[in-house]
């Protein structure tokens, strides 16, 4: 857990010593976060999942990065816990997902 707050600490101080928190409104987080997500969808268009992968690791670790970097500064800007958001997500995902009715099914 401490992990996530220290990795918040280096980001927030990555872009205080930039001065970028004049552009990090909430919208914006938003916005730049799918665009980064569709930079590592596009590293995956007309391939297969593994060759993706072991042909654009680099890039892949690099877009990953991008996205949570916008996730821990959009859960700053926002004052979302993003520990306590994924357990209540998981609380109601396992309740809307019951084991015995998805186990295996992607339905």
């Amino acid at each position: 857990m401490n992990e996530i707050k220290d990795l918040m600490g280096k980001v927030i101080q990555f872009r205080d010593d930039r001065d970028w928190q004049q552009f990090h409104n909430a919208k914006d987080l938003a916005v730049s976060l799918s665009l980064e997500a569709s930079d590592l969808l596009e590293l995956f268009q007309w391939k297969t999942s593994e060759e993706a992968v072991e042909k654009n690791l680099e890039k892949t670790e690099d877009e990953l990065a991008d996205i949570v970097t916008y996730t821990l500064l959009f859960a700053n800007e926002t004052g979302i816990d993003i520990i306590s958001a994924v357990n209540e997500k998981l609380k109601k995902n396992d309740k809307k997902y019951p084991v015995e009715k998805a186990y295996g099914v992607n339905k």
